[in-house]
């Protein structure tokens, strides 16, 4: 992740290449005096230093305890229901559109985060995804682009289209996601969703709410 505080990061790989430096030294009775055979410990290190990389960035970094200091990001795994609220006026009727029930899933890792949104007339798909942070200027945004795909029955009125999108991250844990969107048809609106559970759903389910227009 691009937002990840590296030099807090690479003192704390320091910090525990030292510590397994000299727990090694120790186990195989090497005074630490004997720097040549210190120096041959090091691959030891290494080694030791991927598997605790490895364990981290599959499910250390959301231990409350790296938020943070060491890990800026916000841990946002699951599913999110809410509404979208669009400014779009229809040309027919001159009524602006009911809000419309929404779900939100996030499948984060230390690495990537992929975001999807479900009504009940489209799918969109996350791409280019990344965070905002800055703790000075008190910002904490998720912030993605998008390709949104209408069911075939609705595609006449809502074509496949793209845009993006700006979450502002309330809460610690974070438990609510509010932001804004705009997209190529030069529409806007606002997207508000809470926090459901860890699980990440790949449908709709049964008694969700139908979009208004459906």
């Amino acid at each position: 992740m691009k937002n990840l505080n590296w030099k807090r990061f690479i003192w704390a790989l320091v910090a525990i290449s030292v510590v397994f430096l000299y727990l090694i030294a120790w186990y195989r009775q090497i005074d630490i005096a004997q720097f040549k055979k210190l120096i041959s410990l090091i691959p030891d290190v290494v080694a030791l230093d991927w598997v605790v990389f490895f364990i981290f960035i599959q499910w250390g970094w959301k231990i409350k305890l790296f938020q943070g200091w060491l890990v800026p990001f916000p841990d946002l795994n699951g599913t999110w229901e809410g509404e979208i609220r669009s400014e779009w006026v229809d040309p027919v009727t001159n009524k602006s559109v009911a809000s419309i029930p929404a779900m939100l899933t996030i499948n984060q890792s230390f690495l990537y985060i992929s975001c999807v949104i479900r009504t009940g007339e489209m799918t969109s798909y996350s791409f280019a995804e990344g965070f905002k942070i800055n703790e000075k200027e008190q910002i904490k945004q998720l912030v993605y682009s998008y390709t949104s795909k209408p069911k075939p029955a609705v595609i006449n009125r809502n074509v496949v289209h793209e845009g993006t999108i700006v979450f502002n991250i309330t809460g610690n844990p974070a438990n609510k996601l509010v932001g804004h969107y705009w997209t190529a048809r030069k529409t806007i609106g606002e997207v508000e969703v809470r926090f459901k559970n860890k699980k990440i759903l790949d449908e709709i389910p049964v008694g969700f709410p139908k979009h208004p227009m459906a």
